[in-house]
């Protein structure tokens, strides 16, 4: 009887580790800060991105009103963003040195400048020792889209890359293939590099606070971790039905095992 009994006890454990609350896999669930359906501003408090060594560029110079200048700054043949990787053969990009090399203007220190800052520098050089200021001159400084990768409990691992100029963490992680009923949403980490070294930023994805967190938008070159929630560690299935499969056979291993034993 005491045999049974521990069974069921064991069986009861079992049961109750292998089941992943509901609150544990849903996105952006209401919090007691915030009403349902209540408007939502998003705190962009994140500090804009500086360049990195690797960055590729798309800088794109013109000028109407001077269109043979133009084309001794430009590329021949620069692929625009989003061509299946076009602008990584064609565009620009930082060296081991933290320098981008513009035919005419030579080289030129990019390394922890923001798109903007270099866009500012490179206008400001033209028009010094090229252009007139009267040549309606339009210089465009982009990144080569959002490179970031996802490594952990998700549906795709590797370097994946969206785009666009802005991402949030859960556009980036469906955008990535999603993650499973097994991957851990309250504490997924973003690791960031600074100029200044690598940070560990750590965000729940089941709270609808996390669109106030400065990391709520991913910067490039971001890596994104999902652990397993422990329930994995169990060995069960991906689904109640699957779960309760596994352990009934587990236990029913076991029922059989015990009288096996009390019979000999």
């Amino acid at each position: 009887m005491r045999n049974l009994l521990g069974l069921y006890v064991i069986f009861m454990v079992l049961i109750a580790s292998s089941c992943v609350p509901t609150r544990k896999i849903t996105y952006l669930q209401e919090s007691k800060t915030t009403l349902n359906d209540s408007l939502i501003s998003i705190r962009r408090m994140s500090p804009p991105y500086r360049l990195q060594i690797n960055d590729v560029l798309s800088i794109q110079i013109k000028a109407p009103l001077d269109p043979d200048l133009v084309k001794m700054f430009n590329i021949v043949g620069e692929g625009s963003i989003g061509q299946n990787g076009s602008l990584y053969l064609t565009g620009y990009s930082l060296d081991q040195h933290g320098d981008i090399r513009i035919p005419q203007l030579g080289k030129i220190k990019a390394l922890g400048m923001t798109v903007e800052e270099l866009r500012e520098l490179i206008e400001k050089r033209l028009i010094n020792e090229y252009f007139k200021e009267n040549a309606n001159l339009f210089v465009t400084v982009k990144l080569d889209g959002l490179r970031y990768t996802m490594v952990g409990e998700v549906g795709g691992t590797g370097q994946k890359i969206i785009y666009r100029d802005q991402v949030s963490i859960i556009e980036a992680i469906a955008d990535g293939g999603g993650v499973p009923i097994t991957g851990d949403l309250t504490a997924v980490k973003i690791v960031r590099h600074y100029p200044d070294g690598v940070r560990t930023h750590e965000l729940d994805l089941t709270t609808i606070d996390v669109v106030y967190s400065p990391y709520y938008y991913i910067q490039p070159n971001d890596m994104i971790v999902v652990s397993p929630l422990p329930q994995k560690a169990v060995g069960t299935g991906t689904t109640g039905l699957a779960s309760f499969t596994t352990i009934i056979s587990v236990f029913t291993t076991l029922v059989t095992t015990l009288l096996l034993f009390t019979r000999l």
